[in-house]
């Protein structure tokens, strides 16, 4: 299984999405851009995506959820080891309160894995990132490696989107 991603505008998005209405595409919003993914076993659809391989993955992504993306730069000689300690993460947040879905992207043309997390709401997110489960998820680079492998090339970061449709009046 694959994931594409794109980013632009909100309305160029929703265009797009519009004009591929016979795919399974989630469009969902955050700070400045929109951002729309295809999950699929075939080829984009996409002109430019960034493109991943789902390693791993737990639940069904929906259209209507807080998505969550930790984007986490690995270094070639850290991918076995980052990929064994994420590979099961999905299994240890199923029974968190308003988990919806799971995905582990491996990146296909760039170092920055995604670690992608789908939320009923971002107060569900909240309450499990504040969990000792979620400590325990999340150790320290220290904690992460001996002190042989170098696993993150730079810095990790995180995007936020909501992919619930906008209410009319």
């Amino acid at each position: 299984m694959y994931m594409y991603m794109t980013t632009g505008t909100r309305d160029f998005m929703e265009k797009l999405q519009e004009r591929h209405s016979d795919k399974q595409m989630v469009l969902m919003h955050g700070s400045g851009q929109s951002l729309l993914i295809h999950e699929t076993e075939s080829k984009s659809v996409f002109q430019t995506p960034r493109r991943y391989e789902v390693i791993s993955s737990t639940g069904s992504i929906t259209d209507k959820g807080y998505f969550v993306c930790n984007n986490i730069p690995v270094t070639d000689e850290g991918r076995p080891v980052f990929e064994h300690r994420f590979s099961s993460q999905g299994e240890q947040l199923e029974t968190q309160q308003g988990f919806i879905a799971y995905r582990l992207l491996r990146p296909l043309e760039s170092d920055t894995y995604v670690v992608m997390t789908e939320w009923e709401e971002a107060s569900d997110y909240d309450r499990w990132k504040n969990s000792p489960s979620f400590k325990f998820s999340h150790p320290s680079p220290d904690e992460f490696a001996d002190n042989t492998t170098h696993i993150f090339s730079s810095a990790s970061y995180v995007s936020t989107y909501i992919a619930k449709p906008e209410e009319t009046d």
